[in-house]
């Protein structure tokens, strides 16, 4: 299995992703698409990477003008065509526990006994989706969670944390859109509900601030500050930790909090992955801001 590991601009945390790769999945092929990089910390740490993986930017590997998450999806999709699976992980993501060849190739069974299957996601379940009214229903023939249909509808048939079979996505003519309701839209039209995995293997990063370089509201501003947002990579899972996770009840979810564990410390739960997530007023502030921006610069 390929990773593809989608960065800008946040140097500490892709050296994070791609350690925890590296140490965790041995011999793991990574190729990282850098979306034009300015951060000087960001940049540095791209350097030092060529001398062990693949790191492609913007125009790098398509005819077509890239830039921005979805189109370098894009690209990694046609760079990975002949590849038979693929992880998808951004740079604010990280591997949590050790994934040997059986599991890889248990990945493989499970798309191959599923044929409408387009998606698994890689990652536990956030813990904040507990009092959303999301349930999840254990498949056993595949070993896979299943999101029920609810009003929330984000998420049941697409993530941009992702594992896939380019083959599958190419036979329905897959091309990634310009947001996660676009690609949701699509994955509804094509493939069956997106799988989550019984034992996750990674997960984002919980209360990450925006990238280096972005334009803050006053309002994001705040908020960060408010949710203490910084650096909690996760602690490696033990070999006791991973056996837990496997040998536990299917009624019980994989739950981020119920697992993981950040260091040095863990922020409070359960975590947030928007810095706006909670803060009330500060979020309709923002809000403000970015609809005053729109309007001068229109």
């Amino acid at each position: 299995m390929i990773f593809c590991v989608f960065s800008f601009n946040r140097g500490r945390f892709l050296e994070n992703c791609v350690e925890s790769i590296e140490q965790c999945v041995p011999d793991a092929h990574v190729v990282i698409f850098d979306d034009d990089s300015t951060d000087p910390e960001t940049c540095t740490f791209l350097a030092s990477l060529e001398e062990r993986h693949t790191v492609l930017k913007p125009g790098s590997v398509s005819s077509h003008r890239l830039g921005g998450l979805y189109d370098n999806m894009q690209a990694a999709l046609d760079y990975c065509r002949d590849e038979s699976l693929v992880c998808f992980l951004q740079d604010d993501t990280q591997v949590v526990r050790h994934l040997d060849s059986s599991e890889i190739g248990e990945l493989e069974t499970r798309f191959d006994n599923n044929p409408a299957l387009g998606f698994i996601s890689p990652c536990f379940i956030r813990g904040i989706n507990r009092n959303r009214g999301l349930a999840y229903t254990y498949d056993g023939d595949s070993g896979l969670y299943f999101r029920s249909e609810s009003s929330n509808s984000a998420g049941r048939f697409f993530s941009a944390l992702l594992i896939m079979k380019p083959a599958r996505l190419l036979e329905v003519e897959w091309h990634f859109g310009r947001s996660e309701p676009e690609n949701e839209r699509q994955a509804k039209e094509v493939f069956s509900p997106m799988g989550y995995l019984f034992a996750p293997f990674a997960m984002w990063l919980p209360e990450v601030p925006a990238y280096r370089g972005k334009r803050k509201t006053l309002g994001l501003r705040l908020a960060e500050k408010k949710r203490n947002c910084g650096y909690y990579p996760f602690r490696i899972m033990d070999e006791a930790q991973v056996r837990s996770l496997k040998a536990r009840d299917p009624e019980v979810l994989p739950y981020a909090e119920d697992f993981l564990n950040c260091e040095p410390n863990d922020p409070p739960r359960p975590w947030a992955y928007n810095p706006l997530t909670g803060t009330g007023w500060l979020k309709t502030l923002n809000q403000i801001e970015v609809s005053l921006r729109r309007l001068f610069s229109a």
